[in-house]
Formats: C-alpha cells, sequence, structure tokens
C-alpha cells in the first residue's frame, strides 16, 4: 500500500524491506517439509554464504543482531563488577547485552567524521576491570581497527565488533566482523540484507565457536548430537534459545544470493546523494557523509546540519514534502538506561554534536530513479 500526503503526493519511506526472486519460493519449500525449525537444510545455505563472504571461521544465526551480541556477552563470561568499553553512540543493544550479564558499559566519544568510537577515548575509558571493547561500524563504515586491535592487545582482552550495517566490507586487516575475536550481523527488515529479524555471531577461535553452538542451543551439545559426535545430548552449559527458524533462513537464503544485485543499487543511489549534493551542502554549511577512503556498505547515507535547530527544521520540511528523513541513536550515556546501568568517561562533545546534528536519507534498494530525483530536488529547495 502506498501512502499519500494531503495533497495526494507519494510518501516516500526512510526504509522498505527488498523483495528477491527466491523468498516465496523458499518458504513455501519450508512450510511444504517437515522441518520448520531451525538449523535445516536453509540455515546450511544461508550460513554457507555468509562464512564466503566475511571469511569467518564460524558463522551462526541467531533470532537478531541482538541475540548475537547477547551470546557474545555470554560467551565472554561477563559477571558483575566486569567492564566492557563501549561507543556512546550506538543502538541499545550494545549496550543491554552487557547490562544483561551484570557487567557495565563504559561509554566513550566518537569521531565526529565517522560517528565510530575514538580509540584514544577508548584507552582512557579501560581499568582492571575492563573484560572486552565492543565497537561498531557506523554505517559500515569501518571503525579504526588497527589502533583498536593494538589497544586491546596491550590491555590483553577481545574485541567485539557490532557490525550490524557493514556486512561483507572489506579492509587491508579483513572482512568486517572477523578483526576482532567476534563479529555480530544484522538481517532486521531495515539493513541491506534481511528476513524480517535475524542475525548472525561470527567467531574467530575454534575453541569459542564449540561452546557457542551450546550456549545458542540452550545449553545442550544438541549440535554435536546431530553430527553424530555423541549418541545423545544433556546440558552441558548456560545457554539460550538463539535459533531462528527455518523459515527466516530461507528468506535470509535469498536475500545474500543476490547481495551483489542488493549493494550495487544501494552504491548507485548511494553515489548519486553524495555527487549530486555536494554544492548545495556546500552552500549552506552542511557536512555530507564521507567515509575515509570511501569504505562503506551503502548501508546509509547522511548529512549533518549546521546546528541541531537546522537539523529539525530539514527533517519537518522533508515530511512537509513528503519524504521520511529522520535522526538516529540518542546516545546511551544521556539515555535514562544509560545513566542507571552505565558509566561515562570524558567529553561526549562529539557524541552529542554528532548525534544532535545527524539527518538520514531514504536510502533502500527499491528506490526508484524518480524518487532520487525528487529526494535531491526537495533537499536542493531547503535552505539553512
Amino acid at each position: 500500500m502506498v501512502s499519500m500526503t494531503t495533497s495526494g503526493t507519494k510518501v516516500i519511506p526512510f526504509s522498505r524491506p527488498y523483495l528477491t526472486p527466491n523468498e516465496i519460493p523458499n518458504v513455501t519449500a519450508v512450510l511444504e517439509s517437515d522441518h520448520s525449525h531451525g538449523d535445516g537444510t536453509f540455515t546450511a545455505l544461508a550460513t554457507q554464504r555468509i562464512l564466503e563472504l566475511t571469511g569467518a571461521h564460524k558463522a551462526l544465526l541467531t533470532t537478531s543482531g541482538t541475540h548475537a551480541l547477547d551470546l557474545a556477552a555470554r560467551l565472554l563470561d561477563l559477571s558483575p563488577g566486569d567492564e566492557v568499553v563501549v561507543p556512546s553512540f550506538q543502538f541499545s543493544s550494545g549496550a543491554t547485552s552487557i547490562v544483561s550479564t551484570g557487567a557495565t558499559p563504559v561509554f566513550v566519544d566518537v569521531d565526529l567524521a565517522t560517528g565510530n568510537v575514538d580509540p584514544a577515548q577508548v584507552a582512557a575509558g579501560i581499568t582492571s576491570k575492563t573484560k572486552a571493547i565492543q565497537v561498531m561500524h557506523y554505517g559500515g563504515v569501518p571503525a579504526d581497527m588497527s589502533a583498536i586491535m593494538a589497544i586491546a592487545a596491550d590491555a590483553g582482552i577481545p574485541v567485539i565488533e557490532d557490525n550490524a550495517h557493514g556486512l561483507g566490507v572489506k579492509t587491508n586487516l579483513g572482512v568486517l566482523g572477523t578483526i576482532g575475536s567476534m563479529g555480530i550481523q544484522s538481517f532486521h527488515d531495515t539493513k541491506n540484507v534481511h528476513c524480517g529479524e535475524g542475525g548472525a555471531l561470527l567467531i574467530k577461535d575454534p575453541a569459542t565457536a564449540e561452546r557457542a553452538e551450546i550456549v545458542r542451543e540452550k545449553g545442550t551439545n544438541r549440535s554435536r548430537f546431530l553430527r553424530g559426535q555423541v549418541d545423545k545430548y544433556t546440558w552441558v552449559d548456560q545457554g539460550s534459545s538463539y535459533l531462528p527458524s527455518e523459515i527466516n533462513a530461507a528468506v535470509l537464503d535469498s536475500q545474500l544470493e543476490h547481495f551483489d544485485e542488493i549493494q550495487e543499487k544501494r552504491f548507485a543511489i548511494w553515489n548519486r546523494y553524495r555527487t549530486e549534493l555536494s554544492y548545495w551542502a556546500l552552500g549552506n554549511d552542511i557536512v555530507l557523509m564521507s567515509p575515509p577512503d570511501f569504505i562503506h556498505a551503502a548501508h546509509v547515507f547522511y548529512l549533518h546540519a549546521p546546528t541541531a535547530e537546522a537539523q529539525q527544521r530539514l527533517l519537518a520540511y522533508l515530511r512537509e514534502n513528503g519524504i521520511i528523513g529522520t535522526f538516529h541513536y540518542v546516545p546511551l550515556h544521556s539515555s535514562p538506561a544509560g545513566q542507571k546501568f552505565g558509566r561515562t568517561v570524558g567529553n561526549m562533545a562529539n557524541t552529542d554534536s554528532f548525534s544532535s546534528r545527524l539527518v538520514r536519507v531514504p536510502l533502500w534498494t527499491g528506490l526508484t530513479s524518480a524518487d532520487v530525483d525528487r529526494i535531491l530536488a526537495t533537499l536542493e529547495s531547503f535552505s539553512v
């Protein structure tokens, strides 16, 4: 159903899930089979595609990116009194996964140019209680992993990569999500590749991978049983039910099969925004998204208004013209739960500035050239 403004103009939503050719046939095949729970044929196919795309040692599908973060936190054996250094500018799941273990998220500032965590602030946040560093690759733009990994090595602690935005992004250190000890992916329907709700945990260490299978399967060694490695399975560790259904995996498999096509379409839109808005941005003191070396996932396109007031006016102007733009995260250090459960280190000026001036414009695979023309024209008719 197409939404319309009061003047009869089509509303362009901020995001819309993309449908590839095989979702419906795949789901039909699952529903007509005797196996709709997890770890069936489509789970295996989708998992293999993720491994080929990322080069990870092990990939485990989960019900969401949030559950992948929860699974990673469990594998760290965090407990009350422990701390994990995290960027304040990120989705709440990064912090709730830590809080659920009784540990404390320690919020630090970001790099104003990218929204990614500032390595200098990470170093300042480390204490004798620190058990891990969590980074987020905002918009699929790589965080400074060389610096982060060096800090982690000096402290003798692991790095968890929240790579919900950056599936398949290649860097000189490896594919995002495989550089640290563990990485997570999200397949929520706002992501480039989706299955409605879903995620994955990428694991580097074989011993951790074996334990992760157990924690993911309600604390049992059921996976070993299904492979014929034990004659029956039993409860051997802590755990929960992180395994998605075969229906989700069937959708995800089709999406991953068309990954290159999806990315090509998204990059074409991203490149138009970056190129065609340059003159307008310069004349309005607006800063366009500009990833270092232009390495990114075409997951978002954002701009920074000169002030928070200008951000609000621009978002309202887009809405008035039937275009849904949006801000992004409210910094976790300033949120009610962040103040209750976390600890903040240093000056958060960059985080506050990045968040309060951020405007994201529609970027989804099915946007037409006419849609993009209209978005560009609307933006270019706005004056700060």
